[in-house]
């Protein structure tokens, strides 16, 4: 199997998302017993038997298309964290959020996904994210444009939101794990923008922006299997996105926070709102 990825890979990988989403993800939504979910750094920050066995069988899936690429699974990197020192360096990688929102889907809550992307020196070239409840996924490859496939095996073409003032943008600022000045100007200001919601769920909430079913997004933490596919699906449907400072975002980055806006423009009008001091 070549190392170029495309769209028709993604495609590939949206594949095999699908069969692990059926197979392990959704054959036990809300069925998980008191010990198939365990907590790491919080009571909000949790694994459970369904994220395990679906990073495992993504994980294989992959590599007998891909021997040579590195894996580097959010639950793999839990056990053993020197797999990420690799990410800016293989020549092909593959990072996997086998349940993004694990929270809610141990709650029973239906908003999760499962996040792939392609980084290829250093660089992401390919991204999915999949809602398997309503079984529709975002797919982009670099250059290649960000696609909705739904259910009925249909495709479109998403673009993000229109450019609007930052006072009519509505969209979430995920504040949580904000440094306290930020985090008290961030919460200050937000009532600012016409609207804000949190889904506890970053797959679900780049579903929306990359649809142009919102404006913005607001992120501290910046682990790669929570944010490559979405950045790269967002940057392909047209959207800016930039460290707080306004420097890019590289895929071995993992702090500076991250941005989305429609264009550069209305980023800068939306972060002199939100992170300004009044």
């Amino acid at each position: 199997m070549t190392d170029r990825i495309g769209l028709a890979e993604m495609e590939g990988v949206l594949g095999l998302m699908r069969d692990a989403a059926r197979g392990e993800v959704m054959s036990r939504f809300r069925r998980l017993g008191y010990a198939d979910i365990r907590t790491k750094s919080s009571a909000l920050d949790v694994v459970t038997a369904a994220d395990e066995a679906a990073e495992r069988v993504i994980t294989h899936a992959l590599r007998d298309l891909y021997p040579d690429a590195l894996i580097v699974g959010e639950e793999a990197v839990a056990a053993d964290p020197s797999l990420l020192s690799g990410l800016g360096k293989a020549r092909l990688a593959f990072v996997i959020d086998p349940i993004d929102g694990t929270a809610n889907y141990a709650a029973g809550v239906p908003l999760f996904g499962v996040m792939v992307s392609a980084v290829a020196g250093g660089e992401v070239v390919g991204g999915v994210i999949l809602d398997p409840v309503c079984d529709v996924a975002a797919v982009a490859a670099r250059g290649q444009g960000a696609w909705l496939y739904d259910r009925d095996g249909s495709r479109r073409a998403m673009r993000v939101a229109a450019p609007v003032a930052p006072e009519a943008m509505s969209g979430n600022a995920s504040w949580r794990y904000l440094a306290p000045d930020l985090r008290d100007a961030v919460t200050r200001n937000l009532p600012r923008v016409m609207g804000s919601w949190d889904f506890r769920c970053a797959a679900q909430e780049y579903l929306m922006l990359v649809d142009g079913k919102c404006h913005f997004l607001l992120f501290n933490r910046t682990l790669p299997w929570d944010h490559l596919a979405g950045w790269l699906i967002h940057q392909e449907a047209g959207g800016h996105a930039a460290h707080f400072d306004g420097s890019p975002y590289r895929v071995t980055d993992r702090e500076g926070g991250l941005l989305y806006a429609p264009d550069h423009a209305s980023w800068t009008a939306l972060r002199d709102l939100l992170l300004g001091a009044s």
